[in-house]
């Protein structure tokens, strides 16, 4: 599996891509304020395990997605 709903695998991690497609955009207007975020690279996200919930979660914007690990 590559990709679930808002997340794509890299092979190494999970990329959620609404903060990709939003980096994306940034990296296109130049605003100061999102000067310095812009050279970072983005957090992967990361896997969440809470009861009933097993999935991945964006540690940026905080997506969630319900994911079943095989």
């Amino acid at each position: 599996m590559n990709q679930t709903t808002h997340f794509f695998n890299l092979g190494y991690g999970w990329l959620c891509k609404h903060c990709t497609a939003a980096n994306t955009e940034q990296k296109h207007h130049h605003h100061h304020q999102h000067e310095a975020h812009r050279n970072n690279p983005l957090p992967l996200a990361k896997w969440v395990e809470e009861g009933e919930l097993r999935g991945l979660m964006c540690p940026r914007c905080g997506i969630a997605e319900p994911v079943s690990r095989r």
